[in-house]
Formats: structure tokens, C-alpha cells, sequence
């Protein structure tokens, strides 16, 4: 492509909307908005989207890993024509804008929500990844029904947060050459230059991941970064990455400075700033040219849409059960009913071993379910049986090898779920997903529905010790919002949770498995069915009378609470069992159901459960007490560390009747 005057001039139009943005909003990251303006502008005029459908399935996917640098993405996306105006623009960083300080994908044209460094490029990894494996699936001969590349944008910061390594390690590995990474190469961070920080060598490091990589020296050089893209989009075997040399803040005052890293230019240098790149207009003025060099893009863009159109008609029919199965994904209309194929079921199992069957069950149906753990699913149980595995030679497979690689798995797991048309888990031991948080928390702020499959979910590990042994994992994850906890009590807790969580789109979700053998609560089958999807309800009822208090509890607790009632009654204690394989779910139904299964009136409340205590305060009440654990474990047998910390019939009934003498 050539590049004429227009096309420098639309350059300098995205770095002074960007500036002018931050400039009116008092604050935002000036030196990337000013540096990597050209990086985004050429990729965009080589990318495939429909501004009129920017969710089209079969667009080109564009991540900016450096979340900062979000002025100069809402200037692009104005240009390009999506749905962000200039009085959105004015509008940046303010309350309930389309705007935001960081990308979020409630704006239109945004495909991630991105911020912490790092995450934006190991997502990009995970997009790359689902369409890889959904072009293997469904393309045939003369349909290339899924085909786009994955662009992102990094900057120094991803490329030193640890899951930059992680993830580029893991694409490398993968030769997931339909990603194409742009590095604005500016040498500068927030506190100091590159040089008092790291002294990596990109390219070798790059080379030995197994990536392209390509220089561009001169970073203003349109022709040169288009160049570069283009031998990128031409390469065959490997992911690339271009390092564009650049300078921070450039055109400002504080150009290659580290102090233009997050810099709100103050009028004079607003103004020094645009007369040095040559902007001759006022604030939020675009120049009609700097919206008409994009027009070819969006034409063409449009063009392909309608092709893509007419091709999914023609393989509809060629291919309908196929092209059927593709279309139910893309649009999330594929609903499971596990109850329908499980009238036998274990007299006990692990939840682990449960979820094993389920994960088989799943991927006998139309669902395109795919997964895997960081190197301890043969532990944890989290893979497809008789499946090879999703490797370069073979795409179509389903179970993943992360590795142990957990911040790099978070972050895919995030970019296939974004890609959307699949469902897809990640795995690893309960106490590690502290690895995978940020992750974790920007699925819940993306409110997307990536499964997060956690084993080893307490101290019944024994000895491997506290080092293995989660504590306040299970409270942390519960105190992030829009995340949805799981921790199923046996095989049928966990069949129905499994089902809840797989057949709905609104947010993430957790499950916290065991390895060890569970009592199945067949003779609570009714009340598990009924119950498991409202996160909390009334297991067993009081044997003899009204209740006068309540046992709550989840997971492997559970059947030790209906032992406790058990002894209880013969105490004359008439107790109500109560699971909460989640709180999340119980918390969402209206307040009579909740007064249902915990009645205010009923004082005397014990929780059961082997992890830190203080998120049960909000069921168990002044009244009430907790057992748990709220300090670390220990190294030793399983079953004895459990009866020291007190998870024994004898101190339960012992706890409540305490309470009850108050």
C-alpha cells in the first residue's frame, strides 16, 4: 500500500485527539498515545472489520495490551467510524462515558478489556489459539468459513510482566503464526528509562520462543510498519513480532522522556506539541481527510462481511450439521440437560472424578467444549479422554497443555472466550490460581463466561502441607464480584452446577473440586436437583419438629454436617442441614427464598468449612459460629490434620451446642 500527506495526516489527527482527550479530561498516559499512533494506524488500514456489525464472527481481532494508551484507540475507532463520537471523546475517563480510562469491551471496537501489562498480549495468544482450532473443525475445501488474523499492540511493561513470557513461550510453542504483535519500542516506562530497568535482548529472546521477529527502525514510517505486516501476514509457521523503534511522548515537550509515560499536557505544551507535528486545528477538530483514508478499509471490510455472508449460506447447506453446530456456538443457543443420562450414579466419588465424566459427557454434544490444565490435569482429572491433544500439527483437538505456565493459561482461557464460537476451561491445584487472579478478575470485569476448574481444593491433601493447602483462597475468590463460586458437595452437586455454569453467558465461573471420595446424596436427590442452581438450600430438614438451628456447608463438609444432625437429634437438638455449594447464586434470589432457607428467627447457626471463616459471618450472624480454618496447614496425613482442625462430628455437635448455651 502506498502512503500519501492524507495518511500522515490522519496520524497526526489520532495523536492530537489523544492528546486533546487527556488534556481536557486532567489525566491519561500522553507518551504511548504519541508514540504508537502510527503502529495502530497501520494496522488498522490492514485489518478486516464491519464498523456496522463490529462483532462480526469473522473480523480480525485488535488487542492493546497497553491499556493506558486507550486515548489514542477511542481517537482510531472515531476515524475508522464505530460508534464513539467526538463528544464521547470529550467525554474520556469521565463517569459512564464510552470512554473509559482503560479499554473495556462495552465500547464499540473494543475486543478487550486490558490494563494490567501483560494480560492484553497473553489474550491475544488465547484468541489466536480459538481460531486455530475452529478453522480446523469447520473450514473445508473451497470454505474458509473462519480465517482472520490476531493483531495486539505492547509496549515495554507487557513485555516485562512475567506472563509476557509465559505467553509468548506458549505461542511460539504453538506456531500460531495468525498473530501479529506489534512492540512500541520507546525504551521508557513510568519511573525511568528502559536502560536502569532491563537490558533484554527482544530479538533473541523472541527467536528463541520460536517467533518471527522484525525490526522497523524508523517509527514513523508508515510504509515500513506496513512492510513488516505484510511479511507477518505472509508467514507460514510462526507468530511475529515487530519492534518498531519509537519516542515516547513524541512531538511533546517531553519527548523520550520517561515523564511523558503518564503526562497531562498543560495548555502551552498542547499547544508546542501540535505545532510540532505540523496539527494545524483546534481542540477536537478532525480534518475531513483524516476520516476519508479509511474509507477504502470500511468498504472493504464490509465487502468481505457480505462474502463471509454468502459463504455460510453455501455451507449451510453443503455442510448442515456441521454448519449448524457452528452457527448454535457463535450464537451461545447450545443448552445441556445432563439429568436426562444420569439415572445411575455413584454410591461415592471424588468431585474431581465427577467433573472428569461430565467434561466426557459435554464434549459428546454439540457444545465446542475444549480445555486443559497447567500440567496437572492427569491430577486433577480436567481432560477428554482419547484425545491427543492441541498441538500445531493438530488443531482440532481438545485437551490444552498449558504447561506450567498459570499466568499464560488465565489469560488464553480470557482469549478464546472473547473469540467466542467454544467454551473452554483452564485448570490447575486450588492454591495456584493465585497465579491466574488478574485473569480471573478481568473475565468478572468483562463479565464473560471462561471456566476456571480448580482441584486440591483443601487441607485433605495432607502431606504436600500449607504450601499446597489453600486457605483464603476460596474467601478471595468469593470476594470478587460477578464471579460465580461453585463448590459441590459429591457427584450430583457437581452434575448440577456443571450445568448451570455451562449453559450461561453472563459471567465466570469458579468450581473448587476434591480428590477424595464423597458420599453421592441420593437420598436427597430432589432437594440436590432443585436446589444446586439457587446457590444455597434446605439439604435436610429437622427430623423431629421446627427447626431450632441450622448446620451450613459445602463441599466435602457436607456430609459430615448431615452426620452432626444426625447426632444432634439424638441429642434433642432439632437441626436443619443447609448446602451453599454457592454463595454467588443464593445471594442472587429474592429475599423470601433466602428467609426460606434461613430463617431469621433461627439464631443458632454453625458453618462448616475447611477455609478461612470470615465471608460466613454474613449467614451465620452474631449468634452463630464458624468452623474452619483461618491459619495455615501442616504437613502430614489427610485425615488426621482434618481431625485437629476440628472437622469431626464430635467437635461439630460439641460447637453448636455451645452456641446454644449462650
Amino acid at each position: 500500500m502506498k502512503y500519501t500527506a492524507k495518511d500522515d495526516l490522519a496520524v497526526k489527527t489520532i495523536r492530537a485527539l489523544s492528546v486533546d482527550e487527556i488534556h481536557n479530561a486532567n489525566s491519561g498516559h500522553t507518551g504511548m498515545a504519541l508514540s504508537a499512533a502510527p503502529l495502530i494506524y497501520t494496522i488498522y488500514q490492514n485489518m478486516k472489520f464491519d464498523v456496522n456489525d463490529p462483532h462480526w464472527f469473522n473480523r480480525d481481532r485488535f488487542v492493546l495490551s497497553g491499556g493506558h494508551a486507550s486515548a489514542m484507540l477511542y481517537a482510531t475507532l472515531h476515524l475508522i467510524g464505530f460508534d464513539i463520537s467526538i463528544d464521547d471523546l470529550k467525554h474520556f475517563r469521565t463517569l459512564g462515558s464510552k470512554t473509559p480510562g482503560h479499554p473495556e469491551i462495552t465500547t464499540s471496537g473494543v475486543d478487550a478489556a486490558t490494563g494490567p501489562l501483560g494480560q492484553g498480549l497473553g489474550m491475544a495468544v488465547g484468541m489466536a489459539m480459538a481460531e486455530k482450532h475452529l478453522s480446523s473443525i469447520y473450514n473445508k475445501d473451497s470454505y474458509n468459513i473462519i480465517d482472520n488474523k490476531v493483531y495486539a499492540i505492547v509496549g515495554d511493561g507487557d513485555l516485562m510482566e512475567g506472563v509476557s513470557h509465559e505467553s509468548a513461550s506458549l505461542a511460539g510453542h504453538l506456531h500460531l503464526n495468525n498473530l501479529i504483535v506489534l512492540y512500541d519500542s520507546n525504551r521508557n516506562t513510568m519511573d525511568a528509562p528502559m536502560e536502569n530497568e532491563c537490558d533484554d535482548n527482544v530479538a533473541q529472546r523472541f527467536e528463541a520462543y520460536g517467533w518471527n521477529y522484525l525490526k522497523v527502525n524508523d517509527g514513523n514510517s508508515l510504509a515500513e510498519i506496513d512492510n513488516a505486516i505484510k511479511i507477518a501476514q505472509d508467514e507460514k509457521a510462526r507468530p511475529t513480532i515487530i519492534e518498531v523503534n519509537t519516542v515516547i511522548g513524541y512531538g511533546s515537550p517531553l519527548a523520550d522522556n520517561h515523564l511523558a509515560h503518564g503526562a497531562v499536557l498543560d495548555d502551552a505544551q498542547l499547544q508546542e506539541t501540535k505545532k510540532k507535528l505540523g496539527y494545524d486545528y483546534q481542540m477536537f477538530e478532525v480534518p475531513e481527510s483524516s476520516y476519508q483514508v479509511f474509507d477504502h478499509v470500511k468498504e472493504d471490510g464490509q465487502k468481505e462481511h457480505s462474502k463471509w455472508s454468502d459463504m455460510l449460506k453455501d455451507y449451510l447447506e453443503k455442510y448442515p450439521e456441521l454448519g449448524g453446530k457452528l452457527v448454535k456456538n457463535i450464537n451461545n443457543n447450545v443448552k445441556l440437560n445432563f439429568e436426562e443420562n444420569e439415572s445411575d450414579v455413584p454410591e461415592s466419588e471424588s468431585t474431581r472424578d465427577a467433573m472428569h465424566h461430565f467434561l466426557q459427557v459435554t464434549n459428546e454434544s454439540d457444545l465446542n467444549l475444549w480445555g486443559g490444565s497447567a500440567d496437572l490435569g492427569s491430577s486433577d482429572k480436567t481432560f477428554f479422554d482419547d484425545d491427543q491433544g492441541f498441538q500445531a500439527n493438530s488443531y482440532d483437538n481438545n485437551n490444552l497443555y498449558f504447561g506450567i505456565r498459570e499466568f499464560a493459561e488465565g489469560t488464553a482461557i480470557n482469549g478464546i472466550t472473547l473469540y467466542g464460537g467454544s467454551k473452554v476451561f483452564g485448570n490447575t491445584f486450588f492454591i495456584f490460581s493465585d497465579y491466574m487472579r488478574n485473569s480471573i478478575r478481568l473475565a468478572a470485569l468483562m463479565k464473560i463466561p471462561s471456566i476456571f476448574i480448580f482441584g486440591h481444593d483443601s487441607i485433605s491433601l495432607g502431606p504436600d502441607g500449607p504450601t499446597h493447602q489453600p486457605i483464603e483462597q476460596l474467601e478471595g475468590l468469593r470476594a470478587m464480584p460477578d464471579l460465580l463460586v461453585y463448590r459441590p458437595a459429591d457427584y450430583l452437586e457437581t452434575l448440577y452446577a456443571w450445568q448451570d455454569a455451562i449453559n450461561q453467558n453472563e459471567k465466570p465461573v469458579a468450581f473448587i473440586l476434591g480428590r477424595q471420595n464423597l458420599p453421592t446424596l441420593v437420598d436427597h436427590r430432589d432437594e440436590v436437583a432443585s436446589g444446586v442452581a439457587k446457590g444455597g438450600y434446605i439439604l435436610s430438614e429437622a427430623f423431629n419438629s421446627k427447626p431450632e438451628g441450622i448446620l451450613l456447608a459445602t463441599g466435602s463438609e457436607v456430609s459430615l454436617a448431615l452426620e452432626a444432625q444426625k447426632e444432634l437429634a439424638k441429642a434433642g437438638e432439632n437441626v436443619r442441614v443447609v448446602s451453599m455449594p454457592s454463595f454467588e447464586r443464593f445471594l442472587e434470589q429474592d429475599k423470601d427464598y433466602q428467609e426460606k432457607v434461613l430463617p431469621k428467627s433461627i439464631k443458632y447457626r454453625v458453618s462448616i468449612e475447611m477455609a478461612s471463616t470470615y465471608d460466613w459471618g454474613q449467614f451465620v450472624g452474631l449468634d452463630g459460629a464458624s468452623v474452619g480454618i483461618n491459619h495455615f496447614g501442616e504437613s502430614g496425613d489427610g485425615d488426621e490434620l482434618i481431625k485437629k482442625s476440628g472437622f469431626t462430628v464430635d467437635n461439630l455437635v460439641k460447637t453448636y451446642l455451645n452456641i446454644r448455651k449462650k
